[in-house]
């Protein structure tokens, strides 16, 4: 008998993220005695700092390992509002918050509780694929944006934003200190974002998992701006700012009524965030928790510091020193050219096989744009020492100085 069982056609839309295949690929390699140098993923080299480890391990022994709100518990729902919103310069109450395992659930959560099948989403690409894999999943229409390289970064073409409107347009997705490309909206920027939202009425997901990595910039919110806190719900995440990312430990943060509806989610789908890693996140805005975040960006600026001009002298490669986050987008349209690469892809795996260097690229970060003609690789610096820094640029400095020489050879 022919079975008739099947799968969902909506999987068919669901996407991604592909760096893995990258963290795959560098495994095996790294397996067979090549030196791989990290660079392909936004995980951190540095431990959770102890305060988390102890507040964690004394609520096991207190007994909180069993069922808690699906909202997450009052105390934290508590701090974070209050934390959140004196940071950002906005008050919020518990009720303005919904503890997550981890800040991309908010991304699904929210599209499920704004938006309706057919109804046009505004996301950024290159951006976090998860924007545009749950935008289709869910059965919107993803509308990407993009942003323009200039001699000092990456800028958003705000003329260029507003030509993308329509009046199916109903949510705006927003990721200040930005992935990949490590950039920081100017507050006039912000304020044309906050506008275009203001004026056609849109909901804006404000992802704010980099808040706190920042050097030259400064933290801004769009949720302070006139207009924008009754329509804006906030992606935190403990996983970047305390070196969390297994941890699973983040919120939704927004206006009362949407952050009931994310509740509701949360009881039908993980029940609640576990409950013991609920209680070590109460110290988030400790004393210890900030000094360890001080610490962390100080070194993460010394290794940008150290990655971005020695990415530059690379032949083909050239890239700005980027304001936030940890991670560099560099151009590498002429890199391409020397080695004869077609695609991207095909570059990214020729420079892995050469020198062990594993990095993303434009491609693993939403579907290109067309007319897009620059190309791009991802560095991230988060899960890699000075010293490892400085060996795997050499050597990619000297296979790009080999393909120079071999391509003029030819002229």
């Amino acid at each position: 008998m022919t079975s008739t069982l099947h799968f969902a056609k909506r999987l068919e839309r669901l996407g991604t993220e592909t760096a893995y295949a990258v963290s795959e690929e560098a495994k095996a390699l790294q397996a067979s005695g090549t030196t791989v140098y990290p660079f392909h993923i936004g995980d951190l080299n540095v431990p959770t700092p102890s305060v988390f480890v102890s507040h964690l391990e004394s609520a096991i022994r207190d007994g909180k390992t069993g069922y808690c709100p699906a909202a997450g518990i009052p105390v934290l729902r508590k701090a974070l509002a209050e934390g959140l919103g004196k940071q950002r310069g906005v008050e919020y109450g518990p009720e303005n918050v919904s503890v997550q395992s981890g800040g991309k659930p908010v991304i699904g959560k929210f599209l499920m509780s704004v938006m309706e099948e057919g109804d046009e989403v505004m996301y950024p690409s290159p951006g976090y694929p998860i924007y545009e894999s749950m935008i289709k999943f869910l059965g919107g229409v993803p509308v990407p944006y993009q942003y323009t390289e200039t001699s000092s970064g990456f800028v958003l073409d705000i003329s260029a934003l507003r030509q993308k409107v329509t009046n199916k347009t109903r949510v705006f997705i927003y990721n200040n200190f930005q992935n990949p490309l490590g950039c920081a909206s100017s507050p006039e920027e912000m304020a044309e974002i906050a506008k275009l939202c203001v004026e056609h009425d849109l909901w804006c997901l404000s992802d704010e998992a980099y808040w706190d990595i920042l050097f030259e910039a400064e933290q801004r919110s769009i949720v302070s701006l006139p207009g924008m806190k009754e329509r804006t719900c906030i992606l935190y995440t403990f996983s970047k700012s305390f070196s969390m990312t297994g941890w699973r430990l983040g919120a939704a943060v927004g206006p009362a009524s949407l952050i009931s509806f994310i509740n509701k989610i949360n009881t039908n789908d993980e029940a609640c965030t576990t409950h013991f890693i609920q209680y070590a996140g109460l110290v988030f805005l400790s004393d210890d928790a900030k000094r360890f975040t001080q610490s962390l960006v100080a070194e993460l600026r010394k290794r940008r510091d150290v990655l971005v001009p020695l990415v530059n002298s690379v032949p083909g490669f050239h890239c700005y020193s980027p304001p936030a986050t940890f991670y560099l987008f560099a151009n590498v349209t002429k890199a391409m050219e020397l080695t004869n690469c077609a695609s991207v892809e095909e570059f990214r795996k020729l420079i892995l096989s050469s020198t062990g260097v594993a990095v993303c690229h434009r491609e693993h970060f939403g579907s290109a744009i067309a007319g897009e003609k620059e190309k791009y690789v991802r560095f991230a610096y988060s899960g890699i020492s000075i010293e490892q820094i400085e060996e795997g640029l050499r050597k990619l400095y000297d296979f790009m100085s080999a393909a120079s020489s071999a391509a003029k050879g030819k002229i």
